[in-house]
This record gives C-alpha cells, sequence and structure tokens, in this order.
C-alpha cells in the first residue's frame, strides 16, 4: 500500500524499520508531488531500494531536536531550501520582508531560515560531523559558484566556501543521487564521489582536474567586476553545450603566478578551488517518465490538515507537467541553468496515466488548471540533427532568430490536447503555463496551436509575457520586439471575434530591468493607454543568482558583449519606474509629471498626465 515518506519518528516505527538510510531536510514542507524536489529526490532513491526519510521545515531555533529526531542515516543527509531559493522566498524586490510563504501551511512565514542550505548544514555537521552532507535544489544550484547575492548586496563566493557540506549537486539530479547513494551503499568514501558528473566540490589546487576551465578567482572577481562578466560569459557559454568541460575557481587571491600553469603545479596547498563538473546528458523520455511514473500520493503530508492549506500545492494540484527544460534563454530566468537548455518530453502513455490518476481522485472538480511545463508550447521540441545540438552554444534556440536546426512543430501536442480533454471526467482543460508566441508564426502549426488554445483552453484570460516595450531593453532580456505581441493580440482578438467570445489577452511587464529607464518606462505606459490597457500583472525586477540580468546589475556590463549598461540600483528610482505602471490612476499623476520632468522625459506628460479617458478594460 502506497504511503508517505515518513516525517516522524512514528511513521518510521510503523514501517518496522530499524534505521534510515537518507533523510532529506527541506524548507518546505512535505508535499508527495512529482512538482516538488524533495518529493522527487525521496521517491527515486526509495524505488532504488533506499529508506528515505524527510525534515520537513525544521526549527533551527530551539534544541534542534528536529535535526536529531531519526538519529544517525545509514548513508547521508540530503539538504535543500526547497523549491525556492530561500531569499527569494523570504523577501520582495524592495528587499521587505513577505509575510506569507506558499510552501508553509496555512501560508505562515518564518518556517525557514535565510540562507537555508547553509543553516541545515551547519546545524548537521556540528550534530553529526562523521555523516556525508549532499546539498541540492535551486538554492545550492543557482550559488554553486561565486554570483552576486542581492540581499547582501554583495559578490559572494560560491556556497562550498562557506556552507560545510561534503557535496554540492546541481539542476535536476535524479540520476546523480542514485549514484551518490549507490557509491556510499558500496562504502566507497565520499571523496570518490568527485568523479560524478552533476556534482561540485572544494579541493586544493593541485588536485583540480587538469582539463577544467580555469575561471578567475573570486577574489580577483571582487576588485574587477570586468572579470566577474567575463566569468559569467564562460559559466553560461558552457552551460548552454550538450558536452561541458569542468569548471573551477579559486577563492584565494593567486597574484603572484605569472600564468595557469604555474599556478596549477605549483606546491602550496593554501588555494582553495570549488570545481563544477559538467552534468549528466539530457534525461530520455524513459527516464523522465520512470521519475514521474512513481507513486506519488499528491498531497501534502496529512500531518498539515489542522494547520490550513498549502497555496504552492493548492495552486498545482490539478496540473500536469509534462516537460523539462527551456531553450528560450530569457535573461532574468533561471529554468534552463538548472533543468537545461534541453527540452526533455515525457511520453504520452505516462502523462495520460497521470491524467488518469487526477480524474479519478473524488475530489477532482473536472477542470485541469494546466498542461505544461517551463513553457506550455515547447512539448516534444528539439534539435532534428543532435550532433549540431552538441557542438551549439547559442543560449538560445530562438533568440534573436529561430535556430534551422530546431523542430519546433506543435501538432503533437495539439493532438495531445486533444486525447486529454475527451478524458471522461475531463470537463475544462486550461493551459497555465506561459505561452511563447515567438513559435506561433513559423511553419510548424504554431498558429494552429494558438487558435486551439484561445478557442478551447482559456478561461476568460490568455496570459503572455511581452515583458517590455522598449527593442533596446528587449535585446538585453533576450526577448522578441514588442511587435510581435502586438501581432498576437490582433490575431487574438480576430479568432475571438470570429468565435463571439470576450477574452482578454494579458500582458505582464517588468520594471527596472537592466537597461530599462524612466523613459523607456513612460514608453511602455503610453503603448498600454493606446491599447487601452490598465495594468494589473506587474513586476520589479529582482536580481536572483546566476541569471545573466543580474550579472548586469551587478557589473553594469551586458556579458555578452562586454560593453556597458545603465542599471537602475537606487531603491526610490526603481519605485517611480514601477510606478509609470500605474499612470491611469489620477493619484499618481502629479507625482509622474515631476519624475518625468526632472528626467528631461517632458515628452511624456501630456500623453500620461492629462485628463485620462476610462479605459475599455
Amino acid at each position: 500500500m502506497a504511503h508517505f515518506l515518513p516525517i516522524t519518528a512514528d511513521e518510521v516505527k510503523r514501517l518496522g524499520w530499524d534505521m534510515v538510510d537518507i533523510v532529506i531536510v527541506s524548507g518546505d514542507c512535505y508535499i508527495d508531488h512529482p512538482s516538488f524536489g524533495t518529493a522527487v529526490i525521496g521517491r527515486v532513491l526509495e524505488a532504488e531500494g533506499y529508506r528515505v526519510a524527510i525534515i520537513p521545515q525544521p526549527n533551527w531555533r530551539d534544541d534542534l531536536r528536529d535535526f536529531r529526531k531519526f538519529g544517525k542515516p545509514r548513508l547521508f543527509f540530503g539538504v535543500t531550501s526547497g523549491v525556492m531559493d530561500s531569499m527569494v522566498n523570504h523577501y520582495t524586490a524592495a528587499r521587505r520582508l513577505r509575510h506569507d510563504d506558499a510552501y508553509t501551511p496555512g501560508g505562515q512565514s518564518g518556517f525557514r531560515p535565510d540562507y537555508a542550505t547553509y543553516v541545515y548544514s551547519k546545524i548537521l555537521k556540528q550534530q553529526y560531523p562523521d555523516t556525508p552532507v549532499i546539498i541540492g535544489g535551486i538554492e545550492a544550484s543557482m550559488r554553486r559558484l561565486a554570483h552576486y547575492d542581492y540581499w547582501a548586496d554583495e559578490l559572494k563566493p560560491s556556497i562550498l566556501v562557506d556552507c560545510p557540506a561534503d557535496l554540492l549537486v546541481y539542476g535536476m539530479a535524479e540520476r546523480t543521487m542514485i549514484k551518490i547513494a549507490q557509491a556510499l551503499d558500496r562504502g566507497e568514501s565520499v571523496d570518490s564521489l568527485r568523479t560524478l558528473p552533476q556534482v561540485a566540490y572544494r579541493c586544493h589546487n593541485n588536485e583540480v582536474p587538469q582539463d577544467a576551465v580555469i575561471l578567475h578567482s573570486y577574489d580577483d572577481c571582487l576588485k574587477s567586476k570586468r572579470l566577474e562578466a567575463e566569468n559569467f560569459h564562460v559559466i553560461e557559454s558552457e552551460s548552454n553545450k550538450i558536452d561541458q568541460r569542468v569548471l573551477a575557481q579559486g577563492y584565494a587571491d593567486k597574484s603572484g603566478f605569472s600564468d595557469i600553469q604555474t599556478f596549477r603545479h605549483s606546491s602550496i596547498q593554501a588555494f582553495n578551488f570549488v570545481v563544477v563538473n559538467p552534468p549528466e546528458p539530457p534525461m530520455t523520455t524513459d527516464e523522465l517518465d520512470h521519475s514521474f511514473d512513481l507513486p506519488y500520493l499528491r498531497a501534502p503530508h496529512p500531518k498539515y490538515k489542522k494547520r490550513g492549506a498549502v497555496s504552492a500545492f493548492e495552486m498545482i494540484k490539478n496540473s500536469v507537467n509534462i516537460h523539462r527544460g527551456c531553450f528560450g534563454g530569457c535573461s532574468f530566468c533561471t529554468i534552463s541553468a538548472h533543468q537545461g537548455k534541453q527540452v526533455v518530453s515525457r511520453s504520452e502513455r505516462s502523462i495520460m496515466e497521470e491524467v488518469n490518476t487526477l480524474v479519478a481522485d473524488p475530489s477532482f472538480n473536472g477542470v485541469l488548471s494546466d498542461l505544461g511545463g517551463p513553457s506550455a508550447n515547447m512539448y516534444g521540441m528539439h534539435g532534428r540533427n543532435t550532433d549540431l545540438c552538441r557542438r551549439c552554444t547559442r543560449y538560445s534556440c530562438i533568440h534573436p532568430t529561430r535556430c534551422r536546426n530546431l523542430m519546433s512543430d506543435h501538432k503533437p501536442l495539439i493532438d495531445l490536447y486533444r486525447k486529454v480533454s475527451s478524458v471522461k471526467g475531463i470537463k475544462h482543460l486550461y493551459i497555465g503555463s506561459g505561452i511563447r508566441c515567438d513559435l506561433f508564426y513559423d511553419d510548424n502549426h504554431g498558429f494552429d496551436y494558438f487558435r486551439e488554445v484561445v478557442l478551447h483552453h482559456v478561461s476568460g484570460r490568455l496570459k503572455v509575457a511581452p515583458e517590455h516595450t522598449s527593442i533596446r531593453v528587449l535585446d538585453i532580456m533576450r526577448k522578441p520586439a514588442f511587435d510581435l505581441f502586438l501581432r498576437t493580440k490582433q490575431d487574438f482578438d480576430r479568432i475571438c471575434a470570429s468565435a463571439g467570445l470576450r477574452y482578454q489577452l494579458i500582458p505582464y511587464f517588468i520594471s527596472s530591468h537592466p537597461g530599462c529607464t524612466v523613459g523607456d518606462m513612460a514608453d511602455l505606459a503610453v503603448s498600454m493607454k493606446k491599447l487601452g490597457y490598465r495594468l494589473e500583472q506587474i513586476q520589479d525586477f529582482t536580481p536572483t543568482p546566476m541569471t545573466l540580468s543580474t550579472e548586469m546589475y551587478y557589473t553594469g556590463i551586458n556579458p555578452d558583449t562586454m560593453e556597458p549598461v545603465f542599471v537602475e540600483t537606487d531603491p526610490i528610482r526603481k519605485k517611480e519606474q514601477n510606478l509609470m505602471f500605474f499612470a491611469y490612476k489620477p493619484e499618481n499623476r502629479a507625482k509622474i509629471r515631476q519624475i518625468l520632468q526632472r528626467s528631461h522625459n517632458e515628452k511624456y506628460i501630456r500623453q500620461l498626465c492629462d485628463q485620462i479617458k476610462p479605459s475599455r478594460r
């Protein structure tokens, strides 16, 4: 009989276990669903025969009894901050503390520490110094090398420099975690794990692999933002490949060495490095199916019932994920850095089985809220010639132009939507994932897909993300020109009119992104006024570790071109950019007039600050 992975000592006892093999410590509550990494890794390891227990959201401020509830695991502790970086989870773009937590029952905040991966690892090493601690998840993954930390407002070294973990696993790491468990189960040392793909580790300079790409040291990057920008360009270029190289970064000053080879062969051992091994090859469809086919109970642990609903689960409980990875390459996004640029899709068989499981649940209301992934419409898409893909270093398959090697046929996805919609018990299938409009207008059934979505899979509003109107800012974001949104809106309105539908196309935008000025935001506001929009879906740019946008925010340099980029870092000026979204509100007119005059953007005053007619929307 299927059961939740144990989170209490009583549950372990009821299972008849005398010892736990692996304990996973997570900053999230435990939700047994394939959308949550803790459950995925737990179930994957369980399927290999290991006894896995979870310590969700342990109390790190008391006598630390939560960390001791299962005793010493036979193999290792796994540590993750949860689905989000703990600092993104805790703080807004204005660095204000959030008052709720979507990954905690009842939305209560305060159930995880800042820099959770570090805090949990330090406690575990104090309690169990001889037990391996393996860190992973988005926080560890995106902080595996030197990175800008927006909340501390400083360049930080790899998380492994301060965190006492024995090993870091990055990305979607099912295969690597199995290999780690098997190696430790065979009695191999933690040091032996350094040869595994998709891991990062600390070592001395004479232990750095001979074929490694040596990045500028952390100390050198502290002195020169240009060197940090150069590093990021190398890191991203490697991460875009299928066949990547080993990366190594020193975190002590290597001054005095005239060249890399002299430095490599120095007998001085004081210079420590962080080494990042290349990842596993992209998963196969069968491997991805296996991960999704495991016996998830698709619910939060029953222990949380009295504490209230978990909003992150409520949002996705009636949705099905159909692929991983994204070849979009947006500057501000971490998906490709974490999941990979190569899209790996589930089989139709696996997807339909999950849909049928969902429909069979007595609580299912007949509405499937999403059938998507990192992007709604990349299912089944890949390079025609994989040999070309292996050599490719492009950050995106569709920007600035679509790669001729990309197979982007939407027909399999249209067929999948229709098959799922025909399942008995499905009243509506909506598409909640973000849709890439820049895939609509090629000879690939893209427009047929768009029409299918508008006519059959929209609940009244279709959300798309043009992100900005300025061609200069959009180029920095690695997004298509705003003309694409205008074309999409025109086609959307025409499809709706012909079908007698009164649907809305809702655009998402970002303010204060690197490259964006107040003038750019005023121009965006004017464009929205002309289109009749009163914006609600808005976002102020938040720098998160290991994105191109964050590197530009910190360095003021575009690593792609090594040219300077304007960056608005002043909190007051950032708010002023954001205020342009709300130019339609009468109470904002005087302030906006002031801002436009001060910034020498008077040409927008008449359009934004004169009497504003009521919007059609």
